[in-house]
């Protein structure tokens, strides 16, 4: 078991909340002092048989308890999944039929090994308990949760306020993910940030039941790849772990500079701020960092061989592409390691009239380089390689020389 700040440091990552920290401080100085595991839950509704990247934010998470030497329970939500959860829906979500939910589960353990250890991972359905619940059971399970803590939730203060229906079952829907937590006498419960309620839930019911509260932390949601809303197979802006890694890797390099460094935060082990440093100092260009994010995760969900072949196959479609072949290669010799992308365009190529002008196409999104639109006034590109520079209908090819 390692030690309590060695936990602490790798289970944070990420993390958005901890509720609380100082009881998971509490629980794993127990477990260190004991030797003795926490249970750790994490429950996916197999509402669609692909697990995307999304999800992965999560599964990582399990992971990281794993490797604490944790035992860490995947709980499918084959029974709640029949109900639907009604977490930040506007309105009744659709139930899923036995035969949806059984076919859409039965993908999820293959899917899984590719991040957890299966030989250490429980695998559980809450249907194990949920299913044997009596109706004098369901009802002492409500009485422990009032109408007025369940409006809280702003989904369903919002539909109660435009008059939209919410069903009686909504409302049990996180009861019986809160007994879920009773059922594995869980010590830590992960989940989204949009999970939170039920999550909380969770906490109170376990209380009723005579258990110490669960500790709950919240992971955040991973935008897909516009960018703007979560991946959701729904909206199509996802990146599944099932996927082609030619497919794999051509989303991941469309993604924008901007929220590659979230995925690079939570999906992957490497260090964000050098990575940031890096790409602001010019010593790493931003093509560059999302070849090698997209290398790093078709690697884990294909092989190293696979990203290899992909970032080639990538680079020589890109290459060129719109770029006219005629350009000659300009050597510009400097003193220092990296030259300003303004004095390029301006002084150096000529491409633009004045360092006044560049700034301004920068700023417009009118710049490319290597195929990339560049928005940084500030840019520095390195000595030692060749870039394309493209302005508008102006080309040039440039080897940077120290």
């Amino acid at each position: 078991m390692n030690s309590l700040n060695g936990q602490l440091f790798l289970i944070e990552r990420g993390a958005v909340e901890i509720i609380n920290e100082k009881e998971l401080r509490a629980k794993l100085e127990k477990s260190v002092k004991a030797n003795k595991p926490l249970i750790i839950k994490a429950g996916f509704d197999p509402t669609a048989p692909d697990i995307h990247l999304g999800h992965t934010v999560l599964l990582r998470k399990m992971r990281h308890f794993q490797e604490l030497g944790h035992e860490v329970v995947f709980l499918i939500g084959d029974y709640t999944a029949m109900i639907g959860d009604p977490s930040g829906e506007s309105k009744t979500r659709p139930r899923l039929t036995k035969e949806e939910v059984v076919k859409n589960a039965e993908t999820y353990a293959k899917q899984i090994s590719k991040i957890l250890d299966i030989k250490k991972l429980k695998v559980r359905f809450n249907s194990e308990w949920l299913g044997k619940m009596t109706a004098a059971d369901v009802a002492v399970l409500m009485s422990n949760y009032s109408v007025q803590r369940t409006l809280e939730r702003d989904d369903f203060a919002n539909r109660y306020k435009q008059q939209k229906t919410i069903t009686m079952l909504e409302f049990l829907y996180p009861l019986l993910q809160g007994y879920d937590s009773v059922a594995l006498k869980a010590d830590v419960e992960l989940g989204g940030t949009d999970q939170k309620f039920n999550l909380l839930v969770g906490r109170d019911i376990q209380q009723a039941y005579g258990q110490e509260p669960q500790v709950v932390i919240t992971m955040p949601l991973l935008e897909g790849l516009d960018g703007v809303q979560k991946m959701s197979k729904s909206l199509g802006n996802y990146i599944g772990i099932n996927e082609p890694a030619k497919e794999m890797f051509g989303k991941i390099m469309s993604i924008s500079d901007e929220i590659m460094y979230k995925y690079y935060e939570l999906l992957t082990d490497e260090d964000v701020d050098k990575i940031k440093n890096d790409i602001k100092g010019g010593k790493l260009h931003p093509k560059d960092a999302k070849v090698n994010l997209a290398k790093i995760i078709v690697t884990q969900y294909h092989s190293k061989s696979e990203a290899d072949r992909q970032a080639e196959e990538f680079d020589r479609a890109f290459k060129d592409k719109g770029f006219p072949r005629d350009v000659k290669l300009a050597e510009i010799k400097i003193d220092s390691d990296s030259a300003a992308l303004i004095s390029i365009l301006s002084d150096y190529t000529k491409l633009l009239a004045s360092r006044g002008e560049a700034k301004r196409k920068i700023r417009e999104g009118a710049v490319e380089v290597d195929g990339s639109k560049v928005r940084d006034i500030n840019l520095q590109l390195a000595a030692g390689k060749k870039y394309r520079i493209h302005v508008g209908k102006r080309f040039a090819r440039v080897f940077i020389k120290k």
